[in-house]
């Protein structure tokens, strides 16, 4: 309930500009959560994902751009489509790959900025 809430600090925790949350998560969507966070702690499908926030690539443009074999690329991005972070579409016999939506992209940039800024020491 909302009136059960104790009162927020919001100088040293609020998060202006921003929706307060509504409730805990349950156990069924912390774990999904969990699982999907998994799936990211791969540096490789990061660097892949940095990639397609760039833009649409084909496998071997993408293996070439991250230094990976084609082979290595096709089983991540495999990885990634299920996880529905990425999708693709097939023009001719030419598959290209994109991050998924917006939710996507924007969770690449976040990350990206959060880690870009200066420690609190």
């Amino acid at each position: 309930m909302a009136g059960d809430r104790p009162p927020v600090d919001e100088s040293a925790c609020g998060h202006p500009g921003l929706s307060p949350v509504e409730e805990i998560l349950s156990v069924e969507k912390a774990q999904r959560m969990a699982e999907f966070f998994g799936v990211l702690g791969d540096p490789n499908r990061w660097r892949i994902l940095s990639a397609l926030a760039l833009g649409e690539r084909r496998v071997g443009d993408l293996a070439a751009a991250v230094g990976m074999s084609e082979s290595a690329v096709s089983h991540q991005l495999r990885i990634l489509r299920a996880t529905r972070l990425v999708s693709y579409r097939k023009r001719g016999r030419n598959v290209f790959y994109c991050l998924k939506d917006d939710h996507v992209f924007s969770l690449y940039h976040e990350a990206s900025a959060h880690l870009d800024e200066p420690a609190d020491d």
